[in-house]
């Protein structure tokens, strides 16, 4: 019995360990600015899905949920912090619902099989990531009003880098398919 009860334990800060780990990389990749055109890209929406296909919708959705908390208490992990506010005043912002589109697009990429087919594995990327854009486009009408022009505002800039983004993630995940699913189940 002492034995199941060390394995659980062990299993347990694992996870933790895990969870800690991937929301510090995620922070990590949203303060690191690449020159790109239009504006400048952080490599968030890359490791947001990376961790749904490597860990499953469950300890993906876990990773995320701890991130957005993380930001939420004021831990400067959101892009724009500190210089731009921190804590729940940040994240309600106009990039809330970019931030919670980050849960939706990890649960689904964790829901989905990827295989060895570049074009099926990068259609599913592009239709996680759109979550994102689609939460986030919602949220910024809703703050900022619909008569103003929320695509070239909160999708258009983007696009090119997402393409980049996607475009890279299905080469990783096509060619290294049978070595990223670290706990998916």
């Amino acid at each position: 019995m002492e034995l199941v009860k060390n394995l659980k334990q062990i299993k347990i800060v694992k996870y933790f360990l895990i969870i800690l780990l991937s929301s510090t990389l995620l922070a990590i990749s949203a303060k690191l600015k690449i020159p790109f055109y239009p504006v400048p890209m952080t490599m968030q929406t890359f490791v947001v899905l990376l961790i749904g296909v490597c860990f499953g919708w469950k300890l993906g959705g876990t990773i995320i949920i701890f991130y957005l908390l993380e930001g939420i208490v004021g831990l400067p992990v959101f892009s724009g912090t500190p210089e731009k506010g921190s804590g729940i005043v940040y994240f309600v912002g106009p990039t809330m619902g970019y931030l919670l589109g980050f849960l939706f697009a990890a649960v689904l990429c964790g829901i989905f099989k990827f295989d060895k087919n570049i074009v099926l594995n990068f259609l599913k990327l592009v239709l996680s990531v759109s979550i994102i854009y689609l939460l986030g486009v919602i949220w910024l009408g809703t703050l900022i009003g619909w008569d103003k022009p929320i695509i070239n505002l909160g999708i258009k800039p983007f696009l090119l880098a997402e393409l980049f983004k996607m475009t890279l993630l299905s080469i990783i995940i096509t060619l290294f398919n049978d070595k990223l699913y670290i706990l998916k189940k």
